[in-house]
This record gives structure tokens, C-alpha cells and sequence, in this order.
């Protein structure tokens, strides 16, 4: 299964509670997401990871972010979840997560760990963390990747640097602390959401 969003975007909810998971998601996708990380290590994560593909599976593509173990993706699987996003190279969860049809953003930092989780089942890598390395050094490893291969930055990625890691070739990217951070209003979240997509649309339109 290939990357399946209109716009490659992921937003990052780290750290939500189920309570906050309807009004941060309709801010979602008014602005125009279609891509939802619940990471495991937010509370009580599986309900609400429950409660997004209840409320939006229809239109976005929903998953589970810092998975660690094969057992977590059985897990998100039984909640419905179709986007599994790991922090490492971890071969036997990208290899459970493909053989249940599920889309794998793999996390790796380096040519050896791209390989390897793209020849474990991955279908997209996740540079990560991308600010430490930069966009000149993503611009050096998408050469030698395949080039039909989506390459997500994530990791200190902002509405202003959006844009140079882009144009370094990346195809989207993952959104932390800059688009959400557990507390902030709905309001907030739709503030900085609009944000992200319109430097998205600016540098590819």
C-alpha cells in the first residue's frame, strides 16, 4: 500500500487526551489534513485512537506514532488504525505492519537503516530527527533512494523551514511541537495548521 493523502502532512498529536480528540480534529481537517499521528506514549492513546477513526476515518488516514513492538501493531490494527509510524529502524514491526496492509512511515536517520526498512515492507521513510541533520544531508540521501520513494522530515520542522526541506526533495512532512503541543485551545491548533498548509501550498504551487 502506497502513501494515501491529499495533502503529506502528518499532524503529530502528542500527548492529547481522548477528550480533546473531537475539537482538535475537525480543526484538522477544515484546514485541510488528512493524516493523524496519535504517538503511544500520549494517555490513554488506543482510545483515542479509537475515537478518531470513529469520527474521520472516512476522510483522513489514521495511525499510531512511537511503535515499538509487532504486539502494538496488532493493537492498531484491531482499532482501525492504518498508519503505523515508528522513531527507529525496527524490521519486525515494518514487516507485521505490511503483511496487514498497513502504511509504514519508518523512522531512520541513515542510508544503512533506509534500506533496511524499505527491504522489510516499508512503503515511506521518515528522516528523523530532521533538524539535526538538515535539508543538504536529506538532499544526499534521496540520491541514492529510490526516487519513487516518499521521504518525510520530521523533527523541528516549522511553517518557515517547511519549504527548504521540500525543495531538498523530500515529498512531506511529520508535525510536532509546531502544530501541536497537549493543551493548547482547538483554536490554536487551526492557527498553526492553516499555517503549515499554506507553506505547503506556496512552495508547490
Amino acid at each position: 500500500m502506497s502513501w494515501q493523502t491529499d495533502l503529506p502532512l502528518i499532524a503529530i498529536l502528542r500527548g492529547i487526551t481522548p477528550e480533546d480528540i473531537p475539537a482538535h480534529l475537525a480543526a484538522l481537517l477544515d484546514a485541510g489534513f488528512d493524516a493523524i499521528e496519535i504517538p503511544l506514549n500520549s494517555p490513554d492513546p488506543w482510545r483515542s485512537i479509537r475515537l478518531a477513526v470513529a469520527q474521520c476515518a472516512d476522510r483522513a488516514l489514521i495511525g499510531a506514532g512511537t511503535v515499538l513492538t509487532p504486539q502494538a501493531v496488532d493493537e492498531l490494527a484491531a482499532a482501525g488504525g492504518r498508519l503505523v509510524v515508528t522513531p527507529n529502524t525496527n524490521t519486525a514491526v515494518i514487516r507485521r505492519a505490511a503483511a496487514a496492509g498497513m502504511i509504514v512511515c519508518s523512522g531512520c536517520a541513515t542510508a544503512t537503516e533506509a534500506f533496511e526498512a524499505l527491504e522489510a515492507g516499508a512503503q515511506t521513510l521518515k528522516i528523523f530527527p530532521s533538524s539535526a541533520f538538515g535539508p543538504d544531508y536529506i538532499r544526499a540521501l534521496k540520491a541514492v533512494l529510490p526516487p519513487a520513494v516518499p521521504v518525510f522530515a520530521v523533527g523541528g520542522i516549522t511553517p518557515d523551514n517547511l519549504a527548504d526541506y521540500l525543495r531538498a526533495g523530500c515529498t512531506g512532512a511529520g508535525l510536532g511541537g509546531d502544530l501541536y503541543r497537549a493543551g493548547q485551545s482547538a483554536e490554536v491548533t487551526a492557527q498553526k495548521a492553516q499555517a503549515f498548509v499554506k507553506a505547503y501550498k506556496d512552495t508547490v504551487q
